[in-house]
């Protein structure tokens, strides 16, 4: 729970800050991110065999597959429920948390979808990194990685590996591997029909 006052802690000073001073990071934010992927892929490498790889085998592909599927699922009732065209709620949901090419691939053909893709898929990962802590107690730790989309391949990995081990490290960036592949092809794929 200390974990949590933290990051909303760090979040709400960093907007205060953006909001009364405009620093210029440039890419440092990128740079910070690939510095911690490999840090993570360090501790994954001192702590896993090939042997240790190969038993996830189901499991790394399974899991990406349901977690896009029940992202497509939440698409359908999501549209239904709100009474929009299918197409839109299919796709801010096939971009499984990936908001910076959800947002711009949709909005190619709708502002408004485009930035509620956006939006949706930026929820997703914030609410990833508030509540993976506390789901872990309720579910796998395993299953819970689907949660956080294509984002456990990089900004949610951090979180998944502290919470859940350096396994459910290796799972989570096999699981947003995966989807990171697929969702450049979903999401305009939906947008054709």
């Amino acid at each position: 729970m200390r974990f949590l006052i933290y990051v909303l802690l760090v979040l709400v000073a960093g907007i205060l800050t953006g909001h009364f001073y405009a620093p210029e990071f440039g890419n440092l934010y990128e740079i910070m991110l690939y510095l911690l992927i490999m840090i993570i892929g360090i501790d994954l490498g001192q702590s896993f065999r090939l042997r240790e790889i190969r038993k996830l085998g189901g499991l790394a592909i399974k899991l990406p597959l349901s977690t896009l599927l029940g992202s497509l699922l939440g698409g359908l009732a999501a549209s239904l429920s709100l009474g929009i065209e299918l197409k839109w709620g299919l796709a801010i949901a096939a971009g499984c948390g990936w908001y910076s090419l959800t947002g711009p691939l949709i909005a190619q053909y709708s502002a408004v979808y485009g930035t509620l893709g956006f939006l949706a898929n930026l929820t997703r990962e914030i609410f990833t990194v508030l509540l993976y802590p506390l789901v872990i107690g309720r579910i796998r730790k395993e299953l819970a990685v689907s949660m956080g989309g294509a984002t456990t391949m990089d900004t949610t990995l951090p979180i998944m590996t502290k919470f859940g081990g350096s396994e459910v490290g290796l799972i989570a960036f096999i699981h947003g591997f995966v989807l990171t592949a697929l969702v450049p092809f979903i999401v305009p794929f939906i947008l054709q029909f």
